[in-house]
């Protein structure tokens, strides 16, 4: 396996390049929802990173309590494209969920698109939100606690 894990003082200029495609890549265009992906919130976070040949095709930020919630969080959590289908996407939230509770011992809260709540589920996570609309697409709030 070919996991990193880095502060964002970290990342190369190349890594932060990469994890912002990857990122408009598949939350921008592929799901054709325009938003301000950047948000101010990868200073503060952890990055996690699957590479396979130099290249990023997995990815999850990590966030201490208090930036999104009230407890620790997950986000962006994302396989390119070319690499779906490996179960990939089950190792990259196993690894955060690990990475996140040994790093800030805290429940995880997350905000996740409502039709993967059984990706999420996976890994112990429950709904405690009704379905809400973010960015015009169904969510609901997720919960994992220690």
């Amino acid at each position: 396996m070919n996991w990193e894990l880095k502060r964002f003082n970290e990342l190369t200029n190349e890594e932060l390049h990469d994890i912002f495609r990857l990122r408009v890549d598949i939350f921008v265009v592929e799901q054709t929802c325009p938003y301000p992906e950047i948000d101010g919130k990868d200073p503060g976070a952890l990055h996690l990173m699957y590479k396979e040949n130099d290249e990023i095709v997995a990815y999850a930020r990590l966030l201490s309590p208090g930036i999104s919630y009230d407890e620790a969080s997950i986000g962006r959590v994302i396989v390119a494209k070319s690499h779906r289908g490996r179960s990939l996407g089950y190792e990259l939230l196993e690894q955060a969920v690990k990475i996140t509770q040994a790093e800030y011992q805290h429940p995880i809260k997350i905000g996740a698109q409502a039709h993967l709540e059984k990706y999420y589920g996976s890994a112990g996570f429950v709904k405690v939100s009704d379905v809400y609309l973010e960015d015009d697409i169904p969510h609901i709030d997720m919960l994992l606690d220690l």
